[in-house]
């Protein structure tokens, strides 16, 4: 059976990512593999063996175009609304709190926030499908 381990995203500045990864969700770095062209950075926290995979292509100064086909990352917390207030305190711009309902019962409590290239995750409350 197969196991997802990782997911990557392609940054532009390593530090800033590091930083804002370890900032707003906990992440540190589990592991950092240099190669003549690129770095791989494998970012982790002990609530699971997941982890996201930055890759710095070195000498690249422009954003990465996105594009329309890119989704989101996601993250489960205990208290949502605690982190959203925290984030916002902290300066880095979460979006609307958002309850989405279906069948006049709670589905999903969540929020947007913006990485620095730009990528979207979503931070869900842990409750029913989103542990």
């Amino acid at each position: 059976m197969a196991k997802m381990i990782h997911s990557m995203i392609r940054v532009v500045e390593e530090a800033r990512s590091v930083e804002f990864y370890g900032k707003v969700f906990g992440l540190t770095v589990a592991d950092r593999v240099d190669f003549e062209t690129f770095t791989l950075v494998y970012m982790s926290n002990p609530e699971t063996g997941f982890e996201l995979e930055l890759t710095v292509n070195k000498g690249r100064t422009a954003p990465y175009d996105l594009g329309d086909g890119y989704g989101h990352l996601a993250i489960s917390v205990d208290e949502v609304a605690v982190e959203h207030a925290r984030l916002e305190k902290a300066g880095l711009n979460p979006g609307k709190l958002v309850e989405l309902n279906r069948d006049g019962k709670l589905f999903a409590l969540f929020f947007f926030i913006t990485d620095p290239d730009g990528y979207k995750i979503e931070v869900l409350q842990r409750h029913g499908r989103f542990q």
